[in-house]
């Protein structure tokens, strides 16, 4: 069957939409790229989403318009870029939508929010759509994140060394997949920490708003490492707990790198920032696949065009191959709208769309909420085993 999947990460880089043909082949499924794509956010409704964003404060009235604004803007991108990929209407639309709050106390997950209505989408195309793909997890116990350890553990399992699939967003999370023969059990999932997320803010303020990311990663490249700010954002807690854990803006903010800078208590180049805050990813995330002594990472999403953070890990993982998704098929901006579709796949099939014990949750549940599409809503019979592969065609 025909899958869009569509979403939008913690960056807000743009809206992200994959078309893929998938297909059950009893413990193997089949992923045809049929095409992927990024379609901008209007300029309003990208401020207002960031502006939305912790310590960000909204009243009943803002969340209901940017739940409708935002569910708009999906359906238009489906409608339009999803089509033209899918060749029509396609037979499902997944859409993870957009997360404007993930509330983490001491530790655990007590809630998660995306925005962007599901209806705008099936009113649009005439798809059924399935949506609200993190909060069973999270109501089963588990984090809701990373949700992407479905897809990679599939992915990338039975190889003959341990694989970690990097994406780098607003925040960094890994997979750590063992090589063959290892049960699913053995994977482990988790986000890291940040990844552009602070560097964004960074620029984005130093600018203006004219420039919203460090391209290439040239600013950070002509900076120097402050190695004093470097060990007061380490300090960070966050970094010591163990997985499972996940992580977001509600934490990883401009007033993070603020109050750093105040206990700091002397100016930093803004080059130097650059520099520092691209190391902390670096740090943090070859300290936390340290222990897992991976033969291969993985990376995608935003950061794997980022030279400066790519040359950086591969200096602070001297032991693993570090390569991008299109090196296995997959281009780096299209990995997350490639796994909603999969998610959404495995829904409509009656199968689980998260790897039991890996986001801590106590059992693996289907995932999302189905809106029916303009016709009758008819589902298959659920499929009787699992997948344990799966296998990118070209």
């Amino acid at each position: 069957m025909i899958v869009v999947g569509v979403g939008s990460g913690t960056s807000v880089d743009g809206i992200d939409v994959a078309a893929l043909d998938l297909d059950l082949d009893g413990e193997v499924v089949r992923a045809l790229l049929l095409g992927a794509g990024t379609v901008p956010f209007d300029p309003d409704l990208r401020a207002d989403v960031l502006a939305a964003f912790p310590p960000g404060r909204l009243g009943m009235q803002d969340v209901c318009r940017l739940d409708t604004r935002l569910g708009q803007a999906f359906a238009d991108a489906v409608a339009t870029l999803g089509a033209e990929l899918a060749g029509g209407t396609p037979d499902l639309v997944s859409s993870h939508g957009q997360t404007l709050f993930h509330d983490v106390v001491d530790g655990q997950v007590r809630g998660t929010l995306q925005l962007g209505q599901p209806a705008w989408i099936a009113e649009r195309t005439g798809a059924p759509v399935v949506a609200d793909l993190r909060v069973a997890d999270v109501a089963a116990g588990g984090q809701g994140a990373p949700l992407a350890s479905t897809w990679d553990a599939l992915w990338l399992g039975g190889r003959g060394h341990t694989c970690a699939a990097l994406n780098l967003g607003g925040i960094a999370n890994v997979t750590v997949v063992p090589g063959a023969g290892a049960p699913t059990t053995a994977v482990r999932a988790f986000d890291t920490g940040p990844a552009n997320a602070l560097v964004d803010a960074v620029v984005a303020r130093e600018s203006g708003g004219r420039l919203t990311y460090d391209q290439d990663g040239a600013g950070a490249a002509a900076g120097r490492v402050d190695d004093e700010l470097l060990a007061l954002l380490l300090a960070d807690d966050y970094y010591a707990q163990a997985p499972p854990k996940t992580t977001g803006k509600e934490r990883f903010h401009l007033g993070h790198v603020d109050a750093a800078l105040t206990t700091l208590a002397r100016e930093v180049p803004h080059v130097d920032l650059l520099a520092t805050l691209t190391a902390l990813t670096v740090r943090t995330v070859a300290d936390a696949l340290a222990p897992f002594a991976p033969g291969e990472v993985v990376v995608s999403g935003g950061g794997a065009r980022n030279g400066t953070l790519l040359r950086g890990l591969t200096g602070a993982l001297p032991d693993a191959r570090v390569s991008t998704s299109e090196a296995h098929g997959i281009p780096v901006d299209a990995k997350e709208a490639c796994l909603f579709a999969l998610l959404g796949f495995l829904t409509w099939h009656g199968l689980p769309g998260t790897v039991a014990g890996v986001t801590g949750a106590r059992h693996a549940r289907l995932a999302g909420r189905i809106t029916p599409g303009h016709g009758a809503l008819r589902l298959p019979e659920p499929a009787p085993t699992a997948p344990t592969r799966l296998e990118v065609v070209a």
